[in-house]
């Protein structure tokens, strides 16, 4: 729970297409809503992402002709999962979730719009170079300590934790406030990544 002004929350992707119903659903994706409203309330920074890819995203299985969704690809920067189409700009797949209380948000962050790389993290895009301007946002508001949740555990929520915690930042994710894709033991190389990276999980 955040308890000064240099804690921030960072609500990842709780978009329609993560959620039961949606093209890449996460199992009780749409769970971790009502507890993330409470939370919300308690931090002074308040940061929600969204993925948000173009039509014919390079991460897409449809763009890769003869491939599948979960297949791996290698790209320029380095192995690609393939996803199903999903939080296409502008659809309601890419909306927030309904009861998701998005109003409270200082900032909304989109992340995955460039079509030639994806962006699993808050901070950079799936290159580990190029900077989504978060980590400069919240160096200015002042924050110093970062609470993760949202979805999916294993990729966005992973890959954002790890970051910050490698960019200085004390890190705690809520474990019970997000939730897995868990393919091909995902959850567990994202928990162990986590906790190496120095992030503190709870919940």
């Amino acid at each position: 729970m955040g308890d000064g002004m240099t804690d921030a929350l960072i609500v990842i992707d709780v978009q329609n297409d993560f959620c039961p119903g949606g093209a890449l659903a996460v199992d009780g994706g749409d769970e971790i809503v009502p507890g993330i409203n409470r939370l919300i309330r308690d931090f002074p920074i308040r940061v929600f992402t969204q993925d948000w890819h173009p039509a014919g995203h390079s991460s897409f299985a449809s763009s890769h002709p003869g491939k599948a969704p979960l297949e791996m690809v290698d790209m320029d920067y380095g192995p690609q999962v393939l996803w199903p189409d999903h939080c296409v700009q502008g659809t309601d797949g890419a909306a927030f979730h309904e009861d998701l209380m998005t109003d409270p948000a200082d900032l909304i962050l989109r992340k995955g719009f460039r079509p030639e790389i994806d962006s699993y993290s808050a901070f950079f895009e799936n290159d580990h170079r190029t900077s989504t301007g978060l980590e400069g946002y919240l160096r200015s508001r002042g924050a110093t300590r970062l609470t993760f949740v949202g979805l999916a555990t294993d990729f966005c929520v992973g890959w954002s934790a790890m970051d910050a915690a490698r960019l200085g930042f004390a890190v705690t994710v809520r474990l019970d406030l997000c939730r897995a894709i868990d393919a091909d033991g995902s959850l567990d190389t994202a928990l162990a990544g986590m906790r190496d990276a120095g992030a503190t999980l709870i919940g």
